[in-house]
């Protein structure tokens, strides 16, 4: 298939990204929330005159993109600043068996909807291999300057808001499109489910793998998997940035039944998964899965798997299921016997203690558990 099939929902190629930077400057909607982005309270006084100051801004930090490669470039620069102000530590592992020349499919958890595949891509970008291809929901994209961004930064559309045949339709066409890009030696980057893990509980939608091997109809599912060439990642936060949120939403559908997002909650959730502290992230990649199988139930569950067993526990985690117990809100046996404390730092105490008084007490309960289920979930019975 060439790319003009996948027009509607691909990343923007070399020639399209000078135009498209250039419309974005002259765009007042994306300039007025990029002048309230970086001048917070002078825009509420003097919206033009910050408008124009952003403007200027970028101008001067895009005039030397042209093309995909420098808009990367750029990309790198932000991220360096951002994991400069928002985190203590970042360090990755695995990536020693990724082989050279291959391109793959990495399905990762997913706890932040920015955040997730960019540190991926600056672990890959740093290492010198190919940078990814994202994959973003068009829930996320409820503005043409967004999807505009987003486009920018190598994401791909995946249309979750079509119906019956249009949705089969679409995902047959997002799957092609996956396998083109493999086939093409681009990297790619999709999470192993729809949504975020607001629970701390990561498990692979097996529905997710019958959609990627939608797109070579000619084999079975599981060779049509192993053409992806599929590494489980796992990202570890010591610190969700959204951990509130994520437990205000949790406990109004645990009280209502619902969560009714606005347009502004994803922003939200993107700007404060970008700016808020992290602590030390880690970036594990697994190995290339093995598939023997096309049971998609026993593939996720391998996805899962290695997924678990990379995943880096911090003090906080401990802390938190310390808490639950505490609270008599851990079922104990659940947990294996050799499960415990570890040697936990006063320092992680002590901020623990602190970060917990600043959440309400009724989301305590979500709040804790999104820390806890990791452990829960590594030392289960």
């Amino acid at each position: 298939m060439t790319l003009d099939q996948f027009k509607d929902i691909r990343p923007y190629l070399d020639d399209e990204i000078r135009p498209v930077l250039d419309r974005l400057i002259t765009n007042p909607e994306f300039l007025s929330s990029i002048a309230k982005f970086y001048y917070p309270r002078l825009t509420r006084f003097f919206p033009q005159a910050m408008e124009n100051a952003a403007r200027k801004k970028l101008q001067d930090q895009l005039k030397g993109v042209h093309n995909v490669a420098t808009m990367q470039d750029v990309i790198a620069d932000y991220m360096d600043k951002m994991i400069h102000d928002t985190t203590t530590q970042l360090t990755h592992s695995g990536m020693q068996d990724l082989k050279e020349g291959r391109s793959y499919l990495f399905i990762s958890n997913h706890r932040d909807i920015a955040m997730d595949p960019a540190f991926v891509n600056y672990m890959l970008y740093h290492a010198g291999y190919e940078t990814l291809q994202i994959a973003i929901g068009d829930n996320l994209l409820k503005k043409p300057f967004v999807t505009d961004l987003m486009r920018l930064n190598k994401s791909f559309i995946v249309r979750r808001s079509l119906k019956g045949r249009e949705l089969l339709k679409s995902l047959s066409l997002l799957s092609q499109y996956i396998h083109n890009c493999i086939e093409n030696k681009h990297n790619v980057w999709i999470a192993q489910r729809e949504g975020r893990a607001k629970d701390g509980i990561d498990k692979t939608d097996p529905a997710l793998l019958k959609m990627l091997a939608m797109g070579r109809r000619d084999l079975s599912l599981g060779d049509s998997l192993k053409n992806l060439h599929i590494v489980p990642v796992t990202i570890s936060y010591e610190y969700d940035a959204c951990d509130v949120l994520k437990a205000e939403e949790l406990y109004a559908i645990e009280k209502t039944g619902n969560f009714t997002k606005t347009d502004q909650s994803d922003i939200q959730s993107i700007v404060t998964g970008m700016i808020g502290f992290k602590g030390h992230v880690h970036v594990a990649f697994g190995k290339e899965l093995r598939i023997t199988s096309n049971d998609p139930d026993e593939l996720a569950e391998e996805i899962d798997y290695q997924i678990l067993e990379n995943y880096e526990l911090r003090d906080i985690n401990f802390l938190a299921l310390e808490r639950l117990k505490q609270d008599g809100l851990i079922p104990l046996h659940r947990l294996s016997s050799g499960i415990g404390l570890q040697d936990i730092k006063k320092a992680s105490r002590k901020k623990f203690e602190k970060r917990l008084k600043t959440v309400a007490p009724k989301l305590h309960r979500h709040y804790l558990f999104s820390y806890a289920n990791p452990v829960i979930s590594k030392f289960q019975t």
